[in-house]
């Protein structure tokens, strides 16, 4: 077995000790997190700013003329289309830079709010978790140490990205994107970046979890979308102010580029800080705020088994991606009777959705928006697939490899919750799809059709969970690299069929290969392909883990 030492070197004090001193070591701390991150945030950073540039580039194409601005107008003017971008107030004079904030800040705030919540998470509860900030506190490192290199590198991922958004959309040259309304925009992302990160400083005090804290940290983001839609679509317009994204939406850059909505979202950022820091000092290192459950003397006959223990190790992700991935189906199947009038006039998607082969355009739409539903799905299996190198790294796996289990069964049995499991949530995506889908079209046979399409992405999740078992059991330092393989099916497979990539470039993704139903015609043998290609990547991946010595953190 191997060992890898990643914590810090914290240098000896050469005086008294700084134990008086909260924030000792805060700065070595925050050019440690900085080097860990080396790849991970300029990953993040340009992703999200390469994405944006493209977005405004081809709104010049989409909507070229007056005329399909105004179609775009009439198509968002609606209750379903202002939950799904923002207020009514961008469409009053709808140019490109007013339909940029009006299209994108939303749905960008959801990411950012990702990023920021993931930095805060991996540099404060993962270190305390894996015990490796137990380690480095016993030297001259403060309790608020950790905390605030945290939240220092949020701060500084996010005024990056804010100001490469504004001096790259600045730069563009766009017609209605001026420099005043481009700084407006990049810096509405950092406020509701910091908004939360400062959230999951506070979620990473209750639970000795990362994963219960992340997934707390992203519930917020989530109501916090959920309550801007439904103020947005004309429900109440005061639920939008309950919101963070609804704030920074309501700074109107390039409308009436207002600054002082930012200032809302600094406020709620120092008060949550605050927050944390004061909650840290009410509980000890490794444990939270919230106790622990007592659990049964005697473990079930379940937990006795690889796929027990695994089940139960997964069980809240599956079950919170099972039903987000219901509401988002739902939310996307309730606009699927607009989808006509909401696309009327705007040829490029038109033209994509024709290229799909479907008879009606709530058809060609459905198998565009299932292409989005697979990719979350696939989010999910990676998470699942990907569990076994946490485990590993964090010392857990070896106490229970010591004993008669094998290595093939314990990863197996992780393995068959990510596959089985990867399935159930496209189940449940299709069945939300369906449902809200024919009550808003008035037509039943499209529930059946949607649950077929949703699970017709099923081969491409295993494949996925393939891709990650090979990089685990061969490269496990490069297991996250996984992460491409839903990145790459979403910009290829979403946004490609807009911006008419090449066609060899979606063949490159197992997404590609599935057939778009319900426009297209049912296709057996591709997914054939697909689950036998998945099934010699699992085989080679654990052939490779059965080779390798485990490696702990």
């Amino acid at each position: 077995m191997t060992t890898a030492t990643s914590a810090p070197e914290v240098p000896a004090p050469a005086g008294p000790a700084a134990g008086g001193n909260a924030l000792a070591g805060t700065r070595t701390l925050i050019r440690f997190a900085l080097r860990r991150d080396r790849i991970r945030l300029p990953v993040w950073i340009l992703a999200l700013f390469l994405g944006t540039l493209a977005t405004a580039n081809s709104f010049t194409t989409l909507y070229s003329s007056p005329e399909d601005r105004a179609n775009a107008v009439r198509s968002m003017d609606s209750p379903a289309g202002l939950a799904m971008s923002g207020p009514r107030h961008y469409l009053d004079d709808y140019g490109f830079g007013s339909m940029l904030s009006h299209q994108m800040l939303g749905f960008m705030a959801v990411l950012v709010g990702l990023m920021s919540v993931l930095i805060i998470t991996r540099h404060t509860r993962a270190e305390e978790e894996t015990g490796r900030a137990e380690l480095v506190r016993s030297t001259v490192v403060g309790r608020h140490a950790h905390l605030a290199a945290a939240l220092s590198v949020a701060v500084l991922a996010n005024l990056t990205l804010a100001l490469l958004l504004a001096f790259g959309l600045a730069g563009l040259g766009t017609e209605g994107i001026d420099t005043a309304g481009s700084l407006l925009y990049g810096f509405a992302h950092a406020a509701v970046g910091l908004v939360f990160a400062a959230v999951a400083a506070v979620t990473v005090q209750f639970t000795a979890h990362t994963r219960g804290a992340s997934g707390m940290a992203l519930a917020v983001i989530g109501l916090a979308y959920v309550l801007r839609a439904a103020g947005d679509s004309g429900a109440n317009d005061a639920l939008s102010w309950l919101s963070p994204i609804g704030w920074v939406q309501r700074s109107y850059p390039y409308v009436d580029d207002r600054w002082w909505p930012l200032l809302l979202c600094l406020v709620f950022a120092v008060v949550c800080a605050t927050a944390g820091f004061v909650l840290s000092t009410r509980r000890d290192v490794g444990a939270g705020l919230r106790p622990e459950k007592l659990g049964s003397p005697t473990a079930s006959d379940a937990l006795a088994t690889p796929l027990g223990l695994a089940l139960r190790l997964h069980r809240g992700t599956l079950i919170g991606f099972g039903a987000g991935l219901f509401l988002m189906g739902a939310m996307y199947g309730s606009i699927l009777g607009d989808a006509e009038e909401m696309l009327k006039g705007i040829d490029e998607i038109q033209e994509a959705l024709a290229r799909l082969g479907g008879a009606g355009i709530a058809e060609s739409f459905a198998s565009m928006v299932m292409v989005v539903l697979a990719v979350v799905a696939a989010v999910y299996v990676v998470m699942a697939a990907l569990r076994p190198r946490s485990e590993e790294t964090a010392g857990r796996a070896e106490p229970l490899l010591a004993t008669g289990l094998s290595r093939t069964r314990w990863v197996g049995g992780h393995l068959a919750v990510a596959m089985g499991g990867g399935t159930v949530v496209l189940l449940l995506a299709g069945l939300g799809f369906g449902i809200a889908g024919a009550a808003s079209t008035g037509d039943g046979s499209l529930l059946p059709k949607l649950v077929g399409a949703a699970l017709a992405y099923a081969p491409a999740l295993w494949v996925t969970v393939g891709v990650a078992v090979v990089l685990f059991g061969w490269f496990p330092r490069a297991s996250q690299a996984a992460w491409i393989v839903p990145v790459y099916a979403f910009v290829v497979g979403y946004l490609g069929q807009i911006l008419r990539f090449p066609g060899w470039m979606n063949n490159l993704s197992p997404f590609g290969h599935v057939p778009r139903l319900p426009a297209a015609d049912m296709n057996w043998l591709p997914l054939l392909l697909l689950s036998l290609t998945a099934t010699g990547l699992v085989w080679l991946g654990l052939t490779g883990f059965r080779r390798r010595d485990l490696e702990t953190k």
